[in-house]
């Protein structure tokens, strides 16, 4: 398993997105980027595609931390979290789980900063609601 995720409905994909946003930043993220899919593959490749959106959710402190024992662990940050529409009225909200650093970068102060970031993504996704589920 590489994340879990949690399925709403009812809402908007627009809403969702600020939904999103609103629980990360609850738990002390912010949004580094916002890479719009569904915009991207239009513009290059000619192709419709439902709304799709990758955010990069930075805790500042954790990163800090995570960078300071790892220079390099940058290449597996931020912390990635879509926002996917599957249907009219129905959003994936999917988080990459940060114990993926852990298999990657066995050293235990980033398996510090990973437990503290799981904890911190998985109260955000279940502060959203919807029906949770884990990634495969």
């Amino acid at each position: 398993m590489y994340g879990f995720t949690t399925t709403l409905t009812g809402l908007p994909f627009d809403e969702a997105v600020v939904k999103t946003t609103a629980a990360l930043k609850a738990e002390g993220f912010g949004i580094l980027s916002d890479i719009d899919v569904q915009h991207a593959m239009k513009e290059k490749l000619g192709k419709d595609m439902p709304p799709y959106r990758i955010l990069g959710a930075c805790n500042p402190p954790l990163a800090h931390q995570a960078v300071t024992a790892v220079p390099d662990i940058g290449l597996l940050l931020p912390c990635n979290v879509i926002v996917r529409e599957d249907a009219v009225g129905r959003v994936v909200v999917g988080f990459l789980d940060p114990q993926i650093m852990v298999q990657l970068v066995d050293r235990p102060e980033v398996r510090a900063v990973a437990d503290a970031a799981e904890q911190r993504l998985r109260r955000a996704c279940e502060s959203l609601g919807g029906s949770p589920t884990q990634a495969t």
